[in-house]
C-alpha cells in the first residue's frame, strides 16, 4: 500500500493481517489522495487536516516529494493546537497528543518521513509486530507495472499468500496469482463503533481519532479483527 499519513483504522487491519507490509513508497504521488491528509473529529464533524507539499505533478514518485518549508512549520503548530482543542477531554489524550507531536517531526524534508513514521509509531504503540518494508529500498523493479510488480515482489520475498485491500479486488486476479503459486485475499474492514466523547458515531477518521478514546490494548483487539474473502 501507498504510504498515508495516520491512516484509518483499516490499512492498520491490513498491515496486522501480514507477516511482511510493503510500503509502496516510489510509485507516482496520488493528488488529493491520503498521502498527506486525512480526517479528525472537530466539533462532531470531520475536519480535514492536509500537511503542506511542495507543488508536484502526478508523474513524482511519492519519496520524492518534499514538504512546503515555508509553510509546514507553522502548519504544524496550528495543527497540534486544533488537536488539543478538540480532544483535551479525550480519554488518552496525552500519549496520542504526544505520539502525534512525534511524528510530526519539524525537521523532516519529505512527506514520505511522516507517512511511514505515522504508520510505525501506531504500529509501535498498539503491538502490531508486522515487518514493515519501503519498496523504494529493496526490490528493484520499477520497470514493473501493476499486478506484474506485485507478483515479482511476491516471488523476491518467497511468498505463498498475498493480501491486499478490498479496493484491489478489480485489479488483482486471484486466478493469475494462482497460477503463479501465490494465494491472493482481501481484507474486509471492521469498522468498530466506539465513544467519541458527546459526538455521534463517525467512521473512518484518522487512527488519530481512535487512539484518543481507546486504549492501546483496545486497539489492537480492533485491529486484530480482519476478514478475510
Amino acid at each position: 500500500m501507498q504510504p498515508y499519513l495516520f491512516p484509518y483504522i483499516g490499512y492498520f487491519q491490513l498491515i496486522a493481517a501480514a507477516d511482511r507490509f510493503v510500503l509502496y513508497d516510489d510509485v507516482n504521488f496520488i493528488k488529493q489522495g491520503w498521502i498527506n491528509r486525512n480526517n479528525i473529529l472537530v466539533n462532531g464533524a470531520p475536519y480535514r487536516f492536509t500537511v503542506p507539499i511542495q507543488s508536484v505533478s502526478s508523474f513524482v514518485a511519492i519519496n520524492e516529494v518534499l514538504l512546503d518549508p515555508r509553510l509546514y512549520p507553522a502548519w504544524r503548530e496550528k495543527f497540534l493546537k486544533t488537536l488539543t482543542q478538540a480532544y483535551a477531554k479525550a480519554p488518552h489524550f496525552q500519549k496520542t497528543f504526544e505520539l502525534v507531536k512525534s511524528v510530526l517531526d519539524p525537521f523532516a524534508t519529505h512527506v514520505v518521513q511522516l507517512a511511514y513514521s505515522s504508520v510505525e509509531a501506531v504500529c509501535g504503540h498498539v503491538g502490531i509486530p508486522t515487518t514493515i518494508v519501503p519498496s523504494s529500498s529493496i526490490y528493484r523493479n520499477n520497470e514493473l507495472r501493476a499486478q506484474e510488480r506485485i507478483l515479482d515482489i511476491c516471488r523476491q520475498e518467497g511468498a505463498a499468500h498475498y493480501i491486499n485491500a478490498q479496493g484491489g479486488v478489480g485489479l488483482y486476479d486471484r486466478v493469475v496469482f494462482k497460477e503463479h503459486g501465490f494465494k491472493l485475499s482481501f481484507v474486509q474492514p471492521v469498522i468498530s463503533v466506539y465513544p467519541q466523547g458527546k459526538s455521534t458515531f463517525v467512521p473512518g477518521l484518522s487512527i488519530i481519532d481512535v487512539l484518543m478514546f481507546n486504549s492501546p490494548e483496545k486497539v489492537r483487539t480492533m485491529v486484530m479483527d480482519t476478514q478475510l474473502n
